[in-house]
């Protein structure tokens, strides 16, 4: 798990608190923590790796608790729910930035895929249907190199 501080985090991180306040939500330290943990997560975390990477500095915290926010973040559009084939689990990706995830669908690895027109996307779809779009959930499935150089 790699953290990286950077100021284009400490500015998702307060936008996100910043609407949340806005919303009435009520800002805890948990609540701060599993923000700032989903932001600064270069892969794509469980509720439950969250939960364990979380509970040494916030011992009274509970798995719930996290599922809570995570509901929360993703109902206000900042996370991502991602589905891999080969497993039950959900996992969880920050909206910061448009991007797709590419998923192999032997391993379950989850790399992110960066510089595609997702707002024209997102347009087109309402152009096109009239819909009002709320949420984007794409997702590419594959076989990564790794895999595809393991089936010799």
């Amino acid at each position: 798990m790699t953290h990286h501080h950077s100021s284009d985090h400490q500015a998702d991180f307060d936008h996100v608190i910043q609407h949340l306040k806005e919303k009435g939500v009520r800002i805890t330290s948990t609540r701060k923590a599993v923000v700032a943990y989903i932001i600064e997560s270069d892969d794509h975390p469980s509720a439950e790796m969250i939960y364990q990477d979380l509970l040494p500095d916030y011992p009274g915290m509970s798995l719930a608790t996290v599922y809570n926010n995570l509901k929360l973040l993703l109902e206000e559009g900042f996370v991502t729910e991602i589905k891999r084939t080969n497993d039950n689990t959900t996992y969880y990706d920050f909206m910061g930035h448009d991007h797709l995830n590419i998923i192999c669908e032997v391993c379950g690895k989850i790399t992110d895929f960066m510089d595609i027109e997702l707002p024209s996307l997102k347009k087109e779809a309402q152009d096109q249907t009239g819909y009002k779009v709320t949420k984007e959930v794409l997702a590419i499935y594959g076989i990564c190199p790794d895999c595809q150089s393991n089936k010799s």
